[in-house]
């Protein structure tokens, strides 16, 4: 009976508990170098499968986590035995990233993506002052606060929960927008945007008050404005045990 996957690759965070663990997986199993591999296994935490998830991003290559971390949401359990049987019956996870296109004072463009979040931070002691538009009209003239965080359902429940942003279930269709810190307006919470929503933030007096902008790990400095939506010509694609994928881990953290 043909298998499921065929190739098999393995990669690891440098702790010494994800390198131990990669090194008797790959001594109990075939294994080729991750280019070649129609299925990648990550030894590690959630750091570790954001990385995957960025360095296989446009490949379609699912990636297979086992816990070898600290929080591990987005792994499975590690064990030797089993693999490819583990595989074989695996759920399929597609989530798509968010685009992020900055342009700093300059007036030099960049781009990243993000699969957890997208968010902008005042660099100094002064409040960010920004002006917030959702598909071309403004919503916002002014938000006074130390920055704004736009999250996908995946990252909903890291920097954006702790923001007191919302829980997104995976398939809600949604993005949060989460204040952090917001000073003026003083009520001002989290708003929930459908996901084919374009935002844009532009920083009000750049200079004097200097933001950065980041996708995930990726950080630019002195922006002037950044517009950021969903980006669902890519797929990411993560593994997870009958049972265990992330709809039922994001409903179980939604419960305690």
């Amino acid at each position: 009976m043909a298998r499921r996957f065929n190739q098999i690759a393995f990669i690891a965070s440098p702790t010494p508990d994800a390198r131990q663990a990669a090194e008797l997986l790959m001594q109990r199993y075939d294994h080729v170098p991750p280019e070649e591999a129609d299925v990648v296994v990550g030894l590690g935490g959630d750091g570790l499968m954001l990385q995957a998830l960025h360095r296989f991003m446009g490949t379609g290559k699912p990636i297979y986590g086992m816990n070898r971390g600290t929080v591990g949401f987005l792994m499975n359990e590690f064990h030797l035995d089993d693999l490819i049987e583990r595989l074989e019956v695996a759920q399929r996870s597609v989530v798509h990233p968010l685009l992020m296109v900055v342009t700093d004072v300059l007036g030099l463009t960049h781009t990243a993506r993000a699969v957890n979040e997208v968010y902008m931070l005042r660099q100094t002691h002064q409040t960010a002052k920004l002006k917030i538009s959702i598909d071309g009209q403004v919503r916002l003239p002014e938000l006074i606060a130390d920055g704004v965080l736009a999250a996908t359902p995946v990252g909903s429940t890291a920097y954006n929960l702790s923001v007191g942003g919302p829980i997104l279930p995976i398939s809600s269709q949604l993005i949060a927008l989460t204040p952090i810190s917001a000073f003026r307006p003083r009520r001002q919470g989290s708003v929930l945007l459908p996901n084919h929503a374009r935002i844009r933030i532009e920083v009000k007096d750049p200079e004097y008050r200097p933001v950065a902008a980041v996708a995930d790990h990726t950080e630019f400095r002195r922006v002037a404005r950044v517009e950021t939506q969903l980006d669902r010509s890519t797929d990411l694609v993560m593994l997870h045990d009958p049972g265990q994928g992330m709809d039922e881990r994001i409903l179980r953290e939604q419960f305690g």
